[in-house]
């Protein structure tokens, strides 16, 4: 069934037999926001309407710190937006956001390994959770490697969570970041895509 099928943390981990555990495995990086990204993000704020869908979210909000902290890594890794993802008929959507391995001849191929899948939702975050979770789910059979590590996040824009799948076992990350405090949001962008660059290399 598609992603969006399930609700919840506990109906993916029932039927792929995955154990759920929160731990706090993030490590800050620290990446300087640069003043301009700031100065729009305030404009955004003070006269624009950032949130009033998911596809509002995923422009004004997700997609925009993403890119940016992409930048350092765009040698190696690719950020998709709303690119298909097939593993069967019970894997299948469209995650918001997607960072995959760079394909050696053009970045219009949709390489794996894939490293990271991103769900925007608006303040649902135990749905988003259950579809992100399936998506990694899709991923690591996609991937055939059970060792790899795949990164999760779930926003609505202002909250960032994140989560990684590693083997049967998904690790939700205790604390959530806020876009209110940009300086950290990037750090921790900053090391997930460190750490999927780490993955690549030592592939």
């Amino acid at each position: 069934m598609p992603f969006s099928n399930y609700k919840n943390i506990a109906a993916v981990a029932q039927e792929f037999q995955i154990k759920y555990i929160l731990s706090d495995f993030i490590n800050e990086l620290e990446l300087a926001v640069p003043q301009t990204f700031q100065a729009e993000l305030e404009l955004l704020f003070t006269d624009g309407v950032v949130d009033n869908s998911e596809d509002a979210i995923c422009e004004n909000l997700i997609y925009p710190v993403l890119k940016e902290v992409w930048k350092m890594y765009r040698k190696k890794l690719t950020l998709w937006s709303h690119q298909t993802l097939t593993y069967d008929e019970n894997l299948s959507g469209q995650p918001d956001y997607i960072v995959a391995k760079r394909h050696p001849l053009t970045t219009v191929i949709f390489d794996k390994p894939y490293f990271l899948v991103v769900e925007a939702k608006q303040d649902k975050f135990v749905e988003g959770w259950g579809q992100c979770l399936a998506e990694l789910v899709a991923v690591q059979k996609i991937n055939n490697d059970l060792e790899q590590t795949i990164f999760g996040i779930v926003s609505n824009g202002q909250v960032w969570q994140f989560g990684k799948l590693e083997g049967d076992i998904f690790t939700r990350n205790i604390i959530s970041y806020n876009i209110g405090d940009l300086e950290r949001l990037f750090a921790v962008v900053n090391y997930v895509f460190q750490e999927c660059l780490l993955q690549l290399e030592n592939d």
